[in-house]
Formats: C-alpha cells, sequence, structure tokens
C-alpha cells in the first residue's frame, strides 16, 4: 500500500466516532460520516422538483424534497455498499480506502449484505410514495447503481458513469413534478452528468498513484495531462445546459441568474486553482460542490416562483 498519501476521507470523530462496534463499522459503510455524497445525490433532485414548470402546488414539492432527502440518503449508502462489495479487495491496496470496513474486515460481507438489504428496503418505500411514473424509472437507476462498481475495470470513464448514476435524481425529481420527462428534463440531467463527471473526476485524483500501481482505470488518471482544461471544459458544458433548462422552463429568470453566476465563479475558481497533485485541495474542491449545488438549487427555486402555488 502506498505511504506517500497517507490521508483519508474517513472521519472518525464526532458522534459517529463514539459509537461502539459494530455501529461506528456499519456507519462507515453507509459513509454517514461523509454527508457529502448525500447532498449530492439529493441537490440534482431538487434542481428536477422545482425546474418543472407544470408542477403541482409548492406543498407538494416540499413533500417531494423531503421523499427525496429521506431516499438519497438510504440509496447514496446502499449504493457505497455496493460499491465495497465490489471493491473491498482494491480498496485494501489504496491508502485512503484502506480504512473501510469490508477492507479492513471489520466487518465481514454478510454483514454488508445484510445493511444493503435494509437500506434497500427503505428505498423501496420511499419510492412507492412517489408518482407511478418515478416508478418506471427506478429499474434504470438500479442498473447503474449496481454496475457502476464495474466501470473502473472495463473503462477508462468510471466518473462518467458515476455522473449517470448520481445524477439520475436529476430526471426523476422532475418527472416526479411534471409527470413527464421533456426537453427541460433531459437538458438538465445532461448538465449534472458533465458536472459530476467534473468534480468526480477533482475526487480521483487523490488515488491517481495507487491506481496506476494496482491497475484500476479513471478518468482522472486519463486526464491528468490536460486536468484544467478538462474540469473547464466539463463545467463549462454543465452550466450552459443548465441555463438551457432554466430558459427553456424557469418563468422568472432575472431571480434564476444572482445564484447561477455564484455557481459559476465558484466553478470557474476550481479550475483555475486546481493542482491534481494537492489531495487535500482536491478533496476540499470536491466537497464544496455541496454548496455549488445549494446555489443552483436556488437558481431553479428562484426561476420558478410566478409559477409556485400554496
Amino acid at each position: 500500500m502506498s505511504q506517500k498519501h497517507p490521508h483519508t476521507d474517513i472521519r472518525s470523530n464526532g458522534l459517529i466516532g463514539r459509537l461502539p462496534e459494530p455501529w461506528h463499522s456499519y456507519a462507515l459503510l453507509a459513509r454517514l460520516d461523509r454527508p457529502v455524497g448525500t447532498w449530492l445525490l439529493l441537490l440534482p433532485g431538487v434542481f428536477g422538483i422545482f425546474l418543472a414548470p407544470n408542477g403541482p402546488p409548492l406543498k407538494q414539492r416540499l413533500f417531494y424534497t423531503a421523499l427525496f432527502a429521506i431516499g438519497s440518503l438510504l440509496m447514496r449508502s446502499a449504493g457505497c455498499v455496493i460499491n465495497d462489495i465490489w471493491d473491498r479487495k482494491i480498496d485494501a491496496q489504496v491508502a485512503r480506502t484502506a480504512g473501510r470496513p469490508l477492507a479492513s474486515g471489520a466487518l465481514s460481507l454478510k454483514q454488508g449484505l445484510g445493511l444493503l438489504a435494509l437500506l434497500l428496503l427503505g428505498g423501496l418505500a420511499v419510492l412507492l410514495a412517489l408518482p407511478p411514473i418515478c416508478w418506471a424509472l427506478a429499474p434504470l437507476a438500479m442498473v447503474l447503481v449496481a454496475l457502476y462498481p464495474a466501470a473502473k475495470r472495463l473503462t477508462w470513464w468510471p466518473q462518467l458513469v458515476m455522473g449517470f448514476t448520481f445524477g439520475f435524481g436529476a430526471p426523476m425529481g422532475y418527472a416526479a413534478s411534471q409527470n413527464a420527462l421533456d426537453l427541460p428534463g433531459l437538458l438538465l440531467y445532461g448538465g449534472v452528468i458533465i458536472w459530476q463527471l467534473g468534480f468526480d473526476t477533482i475526487y480521483g485524483f487523490q488515488d491517481m498513484e495507487d491506481d496506476a500501481r494496482i491497475g484500476v482505470k479513471s478518468t482522472s488518471r486519463r486526464m491528468l495531462k490536460h486536468a484544467r482544461l478538462f474540469i473547464g471544459s466539463c463545467y463549462g458544458g454543465a452550466l450552459l445546459l443548465f441555463a438551457l433548462a432554466a430558459i427553456k422552463a424557469a418563468d422568472q429568470l432575472s431571480l434564476f441568474w444572482p445564484p447561477f453566476l455564484l455557481a459559476s465563479f465558484l466553478l470557474a475558481r476550481q479550475t483555475v486553482r486546481l493542482s491534481p497533485h494537492n489531495a487535500p485541495l482536491c478533496l476540499h474542491f470536491f466537497r464544496q460542490n455541496v454548496i455549488v449545488g445549494l446555489a443552483l438549487a436556488a437558481a431553479f427555486i428562484l426561476g420558478t416562483i410566478p409559477v409556485l402555488r400554496f
């Protein structure tokens, strides 16, 4: 295992750190110590819920947002368990991930599968509370979740597969509110995919040496020599698609632009300051995308204010 990058994103302090075993390891396996991923799964759903121009009253949209929040926590945790089951042998060879419960042996494979079953049952309960159109989309989402861990074994573009997977909340949220998936919803999904391709490539820069040593493919390794150009292209393309989606669907664009420009500034700043070999900085920029996502959520919410009904 490489010793050059001993840093890890596992957080052993706080409430999670004080839990006794095996609950501490279960919480780490579900990534409850790192809510960033839950936010990044939830926020595209919020984009879609509020972008929908012919959606339900505000009260119903808020109800959908609450359901998506619960579902994002459950399904992000389920996705992490699936990923760790697939990658437990690889994770044991990577400095940043060697402490994960399945890789370190703190939990057995049987315990991981048991937690996964509980999380999926909870996710199913949330799904059944959503409109039937979401039931039709859910199987595709589960296929993406199940196949994502295989992407790094088959392609140099696992971060793109992650974008399709983690970004699926956008069409789900739009369909829940609009009861259809039309052009604005598809533009939104496209923007989320390449936004997440950008920030997950930044996240992957942390593991490049270990990935190269054990033969794991990643977009981060592929794009290392053109890191700023690639990340800037991803972020620029995402912002263009977000703007087009809003132009197609939003009624009050004057309210949309201020938070949208804040998100644009933060992404441009990440691109300019990016240093792929600075692992802590890459982790910081990855986490900063929660703030970017909150700004974009504010843009889509404010852009629909004229059509919101109580």
